[in-house]
């Protein structure tokens, strides 16, 4: 019998010609996103690595090798954005509005009031999120934080504000926190009750266990990755419950719209009106986002997302001349902006309302994700792309919101459980050998998903068959290297490392979320 062996693989030609041909077919030659990212910037920090005695927190400097040519064991389109969120440092939005970028995974925004700073979203961990202030201070100048905004319940929004400010400071009432309404239950019940099957999870989605290289961890699609370190959370001292509500922050005026129960349960975007910048906080980024998380979590409502977007235009539409968000970079130009968040809404309006058609008609979660294709109009859009959500795994979450796990199939209603279940099949498709054999077959031809199938069944059934998961294991990591999502990348290729034998120790890294 053929032996296989736990070596890394390089992309095979099958992966090659499906790499080039999807590099033949996108509109690569459109760099309109690549003078965005660029466009305002003051500084940065060439060697950036942010450590705690010898521990690394944050490193963009193992990502110089996507300044090179693309690698064939990358989706070009993945490798695209992956360049993407390669541009760090303190980048001026328009006057009196910066952003501090890929100093972490999210963005770090300061709006100069009349007296001081207003510091929206101050990252994952204090260690970036004070690197990336100190950045500012050298560079602008220093003055007094009057305010944190947090716009939403997510850890990468709020986990570094320890190194903005102190719980003192907001104690003696030198700066006020504001968050959305429900801001504080739902930071802190998403990270306990399932937390941490969550975080094993989550090292499989960002890949915190993989090298950064070319054949290993490149991107997860929203930023290069989460910061280590230190997390820390101050209680709100104001909160916002109602699109519409205004407030003064310093000489800024900040108008609200609420976009709870979307991209997370408690958040908001704001508009301020003196500069004609419209924040969209995570609700509007450049890829599809998810409604479910691979990591784990509540499923996210489709339909208020889609009517988020569509009530920014109804209500700022024809207003904002800069459209910014806490991850990626932003946008200028109103009728370039309404061109975006147009295609947004109709691009989530389409998964939601394809998936529900689909699914009265009798088609499965799987089924309806097989199906799930963008129309024309919108198929080429990069800000639509899968590098984060994909349609495919997005349509089956909102099977689940609506109808929940079950696909109506009785079979499946008391299905076996995998161990007991793979070694039937293994029995009835002819005994290890010759399912192994059939098993290579198909790897040769490049059927790549049914090699994952099949082993999957031989590992189930003898988890010390070395030949069995290093089989699995090509076929992840070609189904890796194929792949334009960097959280099904980092899945495939952990996936492929653990069933080669690599032991990893669970990274400490406070839920991300």
């Amino acid at each position: 019998m053929e032996k296989f062996t736990k070596d890394i693989k390089d992309a095979s030609e099958i992966t090659k010609k499906f790499n080039e041909d999807l590099k033949a077919k996108l509109p690569f030659d459109d760099d309109v996103d690549f003078k965005e990212a660029q466009k305002g910037f003051i500084a940065t920090d060439e060697n950036l690595v942010i450590k705690v005695d010898d521990s690394v927190l944050w490193d963009l400097k193992s990502y110089e090798f996507l300044k090179g040519d693309w690698q064939p064991t990358v989706n070009p389109s993945l490798w695209r954005q992956a360049q993407l969120n390669l541009y760090s440092g303190l980048y001026k939005v328009q006057d009196r509005i910066y952003q501090i970028r890929s100093y972490d995974v999210s963005n770090i925004t300061v709006i100069e009031g009349d007296t001081g700073l207003i510091v929206i979203d101050p990252l994952v961990s204090v260690e970036t999120a004070k690197a990336a202030m100190e950045l500012y201070y050298k560079n602008i100048g220093k003055k007094p934080v009057k305010a944190v905004i947090f716009t939403h319940s997510h850890w990468d929004h709020y986990g570094g504000v320890a190194g903005v400010i102190t719980q003192e400071q907001v104690d003696k009432g030198e700066v006020e926190v504001i968050a959305p309404e429900g801001f504080l239950m739902a930071a802190v019940s998403e990270n306990i009750f399932a937390g941490n099957a969550m975080t094993r999870r989550a090292n499989y989605m960002y890949g915190i266990t993989l090298n950064e290289s070319a054949q290993e961890q490149v991107d997860v699609g929203l930023g290069k990755n989460v910061a280590l370190g230190t997390t820390s959370l101050i209680n709100p001292t104001k909160t916002i419950g109602k699109s519409g509500e205004k407030i003064t922050v310093d000489g800024v005026d900040i108008r609200f719209l609420m976009a709870s129960g979307t991209e997370a349960p408690s958040e908001f975007m704001m508009y301020y009106p003196q500069f004609k910048v419209f924040n969209v906080a995570e609700v509007v980024t450049h890829h599809i986002h998810n409604i479910l998380t691979l990591r784990g979590a509540q499923v996210r409502d489709a339909k208020k997302w889609w009517k988020a977007i569509d009530n920014i235009l109804l209500t700022y539409g024809d207003q904002i001349e800069t459209l910014i968000a806490q991850h990626h970079w932003p946008k200028w130009g109103n009728e370039e902006i309404v061109d975006m968040l147009q295609k947004q809404r109709n691009a989530y309006k389409f998964l939601h309302d394809q998936s529900l058609r689909l699914a009265n008609q009798g088609y499965t979660p799987i089924e309806i994700s097989e199906e799930m294709k963008l129309p024309k109009t919108l198929e080429n859009e990069w800000h639509l792309r899968n590098y984060y959500g994909s349609f495919n795994h997005n349509s089956k979450a909102i099977y689940q919101f609506y109808l929940g796990w079950y696909d109506g199939n009785p079979a499946n209603l008391y299905a076996l459980p995998p161990e007991k279940a793979a070694k039937r099949y293994v029995e009835f498709m002819g005994g290890f050998e010759e399912v192994l054999k059939k098993a290579k077959k198909s790897f040769d031809e490049g059927d790549y998903r049914w090699v994952a199938e099949v082993c999957k069944h031989l590992v189930f059934a003898d988890p010390n068959n070395k030949n069995a998961r290093y089989l699995e294991a090509d076929a992840l990591e070609q189904l890796g290297y194929q792949t334009e999502s960097g959280p099904w990348r980092n899945n495939f290729l952990v996936g492929a490392a653990e069933l080669r034998g690599t032991k990893f120790q669970q990274q400490q890294i406070q839920q991300m979320r």
